[in-house]
């Protein structure tokens, strides 16, 4: 499993466009083959930071993602409304548990 890391710093005078966009970019991801998870979620110590944590089955589905129209789309609005640099980590995971 791979599992993505996305932290989108945003112009807080662009904030409810941006979560709009990126609620859609995740419902239409969750759609995708091979996506396991992919949920966006707001920081709640800094209002302007957004997450997306996202989970693939392999290497296909990543790349699969990153060349769909909504994902392309989604990209190249990210200059309208982002407040700093976008970070982006990978993490490539053996195997998954629940803790509790």
């Amino acid at each position: 499993m791979l599992v993505v890391h996305a932290e989108f710093p945003i112009d807080p005078a662009k904030r409810e466009e941006a979560l709009e966009l990126v609620r859609e970019l995740a419902e239409h991801s969750r759609a995708e083959d091979g996506v396991v998870d992919y949920r966006v979620t707001a920081d709640l110590e800094d209002e302007n930071v957004v997450r997306i944590f996202e989970q693939y089955e392999d290497e296909a589905a990543v790349d699969a993602h990153m060349e769909s129209d909504h994902f392309l789309a989604f990209q190249g609005q990210v200059p309208e409304f982002a407040g700093g640099e976008v970070e982006l980590y990978r993490f490539d995971v053996s195997e998954k548990s629940q803790m509790m």
